[in-house]
């Protein structure tokens, strides 16, 4: 029997254009406009990477890329794939309502970030479920975490190795890798959030897969606020490998990340890269998955593995 399925893609969201930036900022900060120091402070590294990021058309990508593969897998069914953003257009709550008008028999709700954190995943997915919720939506599952999935460990595995090799072949022997994902605020570890602890077993299956021993976990990309924020930071484990004198190369794998934007194309590519030649060392990172078919495979499984599980 043919089923009428949807998937929600769920992104953080970014703003389309400078003028956007304020009310972008002031979404983020929960309806709290930023000072003009903060705000021409993000407006600079917009600036800095070309404007604008390309994390909207990147998930665009990827939701055109996910429908076709879960079309060609489940022929009989009809298969539409949206996108909501938390912080930008297009909104959550717009997804949910668009779906609600056409009806479908099954959702799958799914974050385009791989670890789970009470602050992060589940706050899309409450959203989710809020808006289903207003507007009668039934059946809809929640993926929580894939940090895991064999498919996500193999492509990154391969992308560490790669680079690996690459940064080797110019001259840096002695090479750290840092798995990376965005810093959360540490009050998450007080309550036993798993955000940590995932990183570390993704970074961990991905070193073992990729044959790398020399590695650590980083956290990158802090929020501006008073509270303190989930460290190590990036560039300060940069600045002390080249204390130690042991390491002439530092490779980053953002692990936790999945689409070039402003915390990879200014944060890294940047910043990190600048610390990195202050300090002496060789600087890499890891391609982004964005909508490479591989990528979009891992996510039809992740997708399809849902549609397998029971309705509740």
């Amino acid at each position: 029997m043919s089923q009428r399925i949807a998937v929600l893609l769920l992104a953080y969201g970014t703003p389309a254009s400078a003028a956007e930036i304020p009310a972008y900022y002031t979404h983020i900060r929960r309806g709290r406009s930023p000072t003009p120091e903060l705000l021409q402070e993000l407006t600079d590294r917009y600036a800095a990477i070309g404007g604008s990021s390309p994390l909207l058309a990147i998930a665009r990508h990827q939701a055109e890329g996910l429908e076709r593969i879960l079309r060609e897998r489940l022929p009989e069914d009809e298969v539409r794939v949206l996108l909501g953003m938390k912080h930008a257009a297009p909104f959550i709550e717009d997804a949910v309502a668009e779906l609600s008008e056409a009806g479908v028999d099954r959702t799958v709700a799914v974050v385009l970030a791989p670890h789970y954190s009470s602050m992060s995943v589940e706050e899309y997915l409450a959203r989710v479920r809020a808006a289903a919720e207003r507007h009668g939506l039934e059946h809809v599952g929640f993926v929580r975490q894939w940090h895991l999935e064999p498919g996500y460990i193999e492509l990154l595995a391969q992308r560490t190795r790669a680079s690996f090799d690459r940064l080797g072949a110019d001259g840096a022997d002695r090479i750290r890798v840092l798995f990376t994902a965005h810093s959360l605020p540490a009050r998450i570890l007080d309550r036993g959030d798993p955000y940590p602890e995932q990183l570390m077993e993704t970074a961990t299956a991905v070193a073992e897969r990729a044959g790398i021993d020399d590695w650590s976990v980083a956290w990158q990309s802090a929020g501006r606020t008073a509270d303190p924020w989930i460290g190590p930071d990036v560039c300060e484990v940069i600045r002390e490998l080249a204390g130690s004198a042991v390491h002439d190369g530092v490779l980053v794998c953002p692990a936790g990340f999945v689409s070039d934007h402003l915390e990879i194309l200014y944060d890294l590519d940047i910043q990190a890269r600048e610390v990195a030649a202050e300090a002496g060392l060789r600087f890499a990172r890891t391609a982004l998955p964005n909508a490479d078919p591989e990528f979009l495979a891992v996510l039809a499984e992740i997708v399809s593995a849902n549609l397998r599980a029971p309705v509740r």
